[in-house]
């Protein structure tokens, strides 16, 4: 199973394709999508959706792991990162790939065993569980690493339940 995972931000998104063979995860292509702040926002919201549709179709995932919004620092953050989710959502959607979302606190248990788990930890598990020689340098990439990573642990627990999740 090959999961897209995605860490939606207004400035920088990031992206992680994760994949599932022999019981091993393994990271098939990841980074940031980057927009500059000086650009109209329509014009990088268009930058995110055209990168992420390309990925998927490039790529041609099962499914989307999107990480859900918490809390912004203020409601003008909050709009536009709610923005970014949408236009991944609808990426998503739009090339027939199954959505999950899942929150920060399950991002971090799932990769760390701890929902209050740093930056840094989350990047390092990541490297660790994806067996990566090099460490991530990319912040919003290991999210997004983690975010599939996320993903298959849930759709593993799932199908070993009975249910849907792969």
């Amino acid at each position: 199973m090959l999961v897209l995972g995605v860490d939606p931000g207004a400035g920088a998104t990031g992206y992680g394709m994760v994949a599932r063979s022999d019981g091993a995860l393994r990271a098939v292509e990841y980074g940031s999508i980057i927009t500059t702040p000086h650009d109209p926002f329509p014009t990088r919201l268009q930058q995110i959706y055209s990168r992420l549709a390309e990925l998927i179709r490039c790529y041609q995932p099962e499914w989307a792991a999107i990480e859900s919004l918490i809390f912004a620092k203020n409601v003008q953050s909050a709009f536009k990162l709610g923005q970014a989710r949408g236009v991944a959502i609808l990426a998503a959607a739009q090339n027939g790939l199954a959505i999950a979302e899942y929150s920060p606190l399950q991002i971090k248990s799932a990769v760390t065993g701890y929902g209050a788990a740093g930056k840094r930890q989350v990047q390092q598990m990541v490297q660790s569980l994806l067996g990566l020689k090099e460490p991530i340098r990319s912040t919003d990439a290991a999210d997004a690493l983690a975010v599939a990573i996320c993903h298959h642990h849930s759709a593993g627990l799932l199908h070993r339940l009975g249910g849907r999740g792969r």
